[in-house]
């Protein structure tokens, strides 16, 4: 840093590849000059006159004007520098900062001396002009001093020989990324890739930590008898290193949305989708860039961009869709349940339903059928066999092995049952939605949704409050969990706060607090009963979480059991057809084998199994039937089918003449249900072959009315009551209201 007065360059940083000012290598000068932008105009005025500078008013002091002419002043002086030093024609990009005394430059260098050395005789030049000494000799002795530096090192970023995939968003890009390397090496290819994970090659990790920058790149590609690679590209990478390679054949954008604002100078959305774009600026032009064409800041990157666009969207109707065919281009989309590639005068490829591509969570996860999309197409974009494609979207799994992280979905054995246990990142604003609606979409009707709520400590006050309030929408019961090894520069305290801000606003209150991920695991499941979704949000403790599980009892749940967990939710079973078959059967015998078949190949299912005794009962062979209905209820059974399974019972005691049994189990089911007609009919039923009219006759007259919207029950409710009181009294007719 070198600091005179009116102005100082606080920050001279190397940018070794293509970056968000320029496609090639560049130093980015941050200076600070608040001598300039309160300077007298005439001072002003004769630096800006003795560099060159036309149309010279600068404003008033202080004002966004003065800034902007400030801004004019200082590219003109670095070019005046550089002149000197023998570089006469050089790309400068000069722009506002994060202060209003903030300025920075870019300057698109070669060599990693002179880069540094133009930054160190940036900040005393800029103080003599303003001190009024003479220009030429300023500039003269600047550049003499630049000339005289060693070059250094060139800087030259990686030229790829070999297939190479860039991929960049706020969310998804982790699991895209693993995606495409999976299609890859489903293909044969001997792929690399490079995440937030670290290096991986064939699936081995080489190198562990966040490789989402140029090392991840070089490390890649530095494998000589790589054949694919895929890059994660991540924002802090790009602005702070550039990117690792001069080039790619395919870039992958999937989508912009609020994440780390605040943090090196991206602020806004707008700065961050171009930030973004930087990847899809060095696509080759015989590549391609897949876009989002559901966000329209990723979709407006084709503009700029160096390759041919590929759109993906989820719906075959988007106006993005149409654009990319019109252009040349190609898209990716879902056609009738399937995901369908178009193209300019071709008729529509159809690759597999969505239903058969496991990361998807049987067409559940939207999100990751935007990020399946992409990866087939980035997959075919890089020369990939369509087999190949197909079958790695096919065999691609979301678990702790494929997918490490990222909505890994667990069955996990509780006393009195089982919940499902989700696993992922969920970072952010979008994370979290996209994590709530899984979770719902697997809850069965009748539980809950449990969510551990946490993230990193890089996110600004308005994001932190706006989870809290999206947890508290979306869950029923919302559990805060701190990220020891993410708070960067929060404490505990102060991020939960904001957190528990946000839930306020839709009047929730988290149930409890816990500083490490782990332990907010052992709370959820305290809490926890059979059927209900547990979501958790895990950085730091994905690995421990996913033992642990484990060694619980917990099981990876493979597509068979999320679609069937799926079905569920939505009131439906995977053998909901054979169901109904059996009781389209008029041959009880028939139906009672058809029954077993059934139960053979669902051994454990408590649902399966209450069929089953359903045939036994309406075969009339009653005592059997009990017996099922028993092993149906000793398995999970969840309702209704719970329920009805023991109203199923209490009745068929009743007619074997068991009605203390009877009167037990209806007992107890109007305690649980007390609104339901069904258990108050048959209670009365079982109360009446005990001898007990009066008290059958009372409650089943008490619900009716209770229940009843008729005008003429509501004309009437005191002498209703009254009436139904007095059954078991025997007292006297009263009168009726009139």
């Amino acid at each position: 840093m070198s600091t005179h007065a009116g102005a100082t360059v606080t920050h001279v940083r190397v940018l070794e590849g293509p970056n968000l000012y320029f496609t090639r290598p560049a130093v980015l000068l941050t200076l600070s000059v608040p001598g300039y932008l309160a300077a007298e105009r005439d001072v002003l005025v004769d630096v800006a006159r003795g560099l060159g500078v036309r149309r010279s008013e600068p404003g008033r002091p202080g004002t966004e004007a003065r800034q902007r002419f400030v801004l004019r002043v200082v590219e003109r002086a670095v070019r005046s520098v550089a002149a000197g030093a023998g570089s006469a024609r050089l790309g400068v990009r000069a722009r506002a900062g994060a202060a209003p005394e903030e300025l920075l430059v870019a300057v698109a260098v070669r060599n990693r001396g002179r880069a540094v050395a133009l930054g160190e005789e940036l900040g005393p030049l800029l103080a003599t002009l303003l001190a009024g000494e003479d220009t030429h000799d300023a500039v003269a002795s600047a550049a003499g001093r630049v000339r005289a530096t060693p070059v250094g090192d060139v800087l030259r970023p990686l030229r790829p020989r070999i297939p190479t995939v860039c991929v960049t968003g706020t969310n998804g890009k982790t699991t895209t990324t693993r995606l495409i390397a999976h299609l890859a090496m489903t293909a044969g290819r001997r792929t690399g890739w490079s995440s937030t994970d670290g290096v991986l090659i064939q699936g081995e990790l080489v190198e562990y930590g966040d490789f989402s920058g140029p090392a991840g790149a070089r490390t890649v590609l530095a494998d000589k008898g790589m054949e694919f690679a895929v890059l994660e590209t991540a924002r802090g990478g790009m602005l702070l290193k550039g990117l690792g390679t001069a080039y790619n054949h395919v870039s992958v954008v999937t989508n912009v949305s609020a994440d780390h604002l605040g943090v090196n100078g991206i602020d806004t959305l707008d700065q961050l989708a171009e930030v973004k774009a930087i990847i899809t600026r060095v696509t080759r032009p015989d590549g391609w860039v897949v876009l989002n064409g559901d966000d329209p800041r990723v979709w407006a990157m084709r503009g700029a961009a160096g390759g041919r666009p590929w759109c993906f969207t989820l719906s075959p109707d988007a106006p993005a869709l149409r654009e990319a065919i019109d252009a040349g281009g190609r898209g990716i989309t879902v056609l009738d349940g399937q995901l369908t590639v178009l193209a300019p005068g071709h008729s529509p490829v159809r690759l597999l339903p969505v239903t058969d591509v496991p990361v998807t969570l049987a067409g559940l996860s939207e999100h990751n059928v935007a990020n399946a999309l992409a990866a087939a197409a980035a997959g075919l974009a890089a020369g990939l066999p369509h087999d190949a494609v197909v079958e790695g979207l096919r065999t691609f799994l979301p678990d702790a092995e494929h997918n490490a992280g990222r909505m890994n979905v667990y069955s996990l054995p509780i006393d009195g049952g089982e919940v499902t246990f989700i696993v992922d990142m969920a970072h952010n604003e979008a994370g979290l939605e996209a994590l709530l609606r899984v979770a719902r979409g697997l809850k069965p009707p009748g539980s809950q949704v449990l969510l551990g709520l946490g993230t990193g400590g890089d996110r600004t006050d308005e994001i932190l409050v706006n989870l809290g309030e999206l947890a508290g929408l979306g869950a029923d019961r919302v559990y805060i969990e701190h990220k020891e090894h993410y708070l960067r520069g929060r404490t505990m305290a102060g991020l939960e706060t904001k957190l528990r801000e946000g839930l306020s606003r839709v009047g929730v209150t988290p149930v409890a607090s816990s500083e490490t991920e782990l332990e907010g695991l052992v709370a959820l499941l305290g809490d926890a009963r059979d059927g209900d979704v547990l979501a958790e949000m895990v950085h730091s403790h994905q690995a421990l979480v996913h033992t642990w599980l484990l060694e619980h009892g917990g099981r990876v749940d493979d597509p068979a059991a999320i679609a069937r967990k799926v079905g569920a939710a939505n009131g439906r079973h995977e053998a909901d057809d054979r169901i109904a078959a059996l009781w389209a059967m008029d041959d009880d015998v028939r139906r009672i084998a058809a029954a077993h078949a059934l139960a053979r190949d669902f051994p454990d299912d408590g649902r399966v199994l209450y069929e089953l005794a359903g045939t036994y009962d309406s075969a009339g062979r009653e005592e059997e039937a009990v017996a099922r209905y028993d092993e149906a209820l000793a398995r999970p059974l969840r309702e209704p089918f719970h329920r009805r399974a023991l109203i199923q019972k209490g009745s068929t005691l009743r007619h074997l003449g068991r009605l203390e049994e009877s009167l037990a189990i209806f007992d107890q089911l109007a305690a649980d249900w007390p609104d339901n007609p069904a258990v108050v009919a048959f209670r009365a039923f079982t109360l009446h072959d005990l001898g007990r009219d009066p008290e059958a006759l009372r409650t089943a007259l008490e619900h009716l009315i209770a229940a009843s919207a008729d005008p003429d029950v509501q004309r009437y409710p005191g002498s209703l009551a009254r009436f139904t009181a007095a059954i078991a009294d025997d007292r006297p007719d009263l009168p009726v209201e009139g």
